[in-house]
This record gives structure tokens, C-alpha cells and sequence, in this order.
């Protein structure tokens, strides 16, 4: 299934990146590499993830790269990762 990046997600993983090379730009390297493998393995597998509770929607899931939430909306032609987000944050739903 083919993958599109919302600017939402792509922003977020420029400010994960942001916030973690403050630190260790390798680790923040590898992290947001396993958050895009971890997105493209979805892309094979789109039911894999569970259903979002903040939505009311089947098509809108989520996946679990600790501790971030990969949400992402399913299509018929494509998946469309939509967000990544601290686990311990609150999902908006206007994201």
C-alpha cells in the first residue's frame, strides 16, 4: 500500500528529531529511523494497528512505537500517516 506523510507528521518528526539531537543526534537519528520503518511495515499490514479511541472511526488506527503513537488513516489506495505523538500527551483531534 502506497504511504503519504501528512505536514502534521512530517513536523512531528522534525520536532522529535529536534528535541532529541539536543542530546544525541544519533540517537535522534535511529529513532526517527525506526518510526519510518515502523510506518512503512504498517504499510504492508494497515489493519495491523488498533482503531484510535479518541475517533470515531474504524479507518483512523494507531500503532504502538514506544513511546510514541503512530496514527495513521487507512484508504482504499493508500495510508496516510497522520501523526506521532508522546505517549504520554494528549491526542488532539485536530490533528
Amino acid at each position: 500500500m502506497i504511504v503519504q506523510w501528512s505536514h502534521t507528521a512530517i513536523a512531528h518528526l522534525v520536532g522529535i528529531y529536534d528535541y532529541i539531537s539536543r542530546d544525541s543526534s544519533l540517537y535522534a537519528q535511529r529513532t526517527i529511523d525506526r518510526l519510518i520503518r515502523r510506518v512503512e511495515q504498517i504499510s504492508l499490514h494497515p489493519q495491523s494497528g488498533r482503531a484510535v479511541p479518541e475517533y470515531q472511526s474504524q479507518n483512523i488506527r494507531e500503532i504502538i512505537s514506544s513511546p510514541y503513537r503512530i496514527i495513521y488513516r487507512m484508504t482504499e489506495n493508500h495510508l496516510e500517516a497522520l501523526a506521532f505523538v508522546h505517549g504520554r500527551q494528549a491526542l488532539r483531534l485536530d490533528e
